[in-house]
């Protein structure tokens, strides 16, 4: 009896050991794409905005400065848009990553449920053949 509780709880560590390795990778893949997404909108929004202040830099009188304010609202503007639209596709990978982890967590249920059903059959086809 011990070296059957024995297997089956070596068993049941090997499945939540894989279970939790692929969570983990899940989870890493998942950071990595959000910050690449991050990294990818500050690097864009880094980028516009040094060129618009080195045209302010070389701004010498008040009507450059008029014709600048516009294209610097519209700098502003497209920031906060890049800013919202990643802020979005992070939102739609944190969540495509929760639907991965509940298959994930569905799976393991599944798994764990049908053996546990297999061992209730088979302790019950050995109790009605030992009587």
């Amino acid at each position: 009896m011990s070296a059957q509780f024995n297997e089956q709880f070596s068993t049941y560590t090997h499945q939540f050991a894989a279970a939790a390795a692929r969570a983990n990778r899940l989870a890493l893949e998942s950071a990595e794409t959000i910050f690449g997404v991050q990294l990818k909108t500050f690097e864009k929004n880094v980028d516009a905005t040094t060129a618009f202040f080195g045209e302010l830099a070389e701004v010498r009188d008040l009507d450059s400065y008029k014709t600048l304010w516009p294209k610097g609202v519209q700098i502003a503007k497209d920031n906060t848009e890049r800013l919202v639209a990643a802020g979005q596709e992070v939102f739609g990978l944190a969540l495509k990553t929760g639907e991965a982890f509940g298959q994930l967590a569905k799976a393991q249920y599944e798994a764990a449920t049908d053996n546990v059903q297999a061992t209730v059959a088979k302790a019950t086809k050995a109790a009605k053949a030992a009587k």
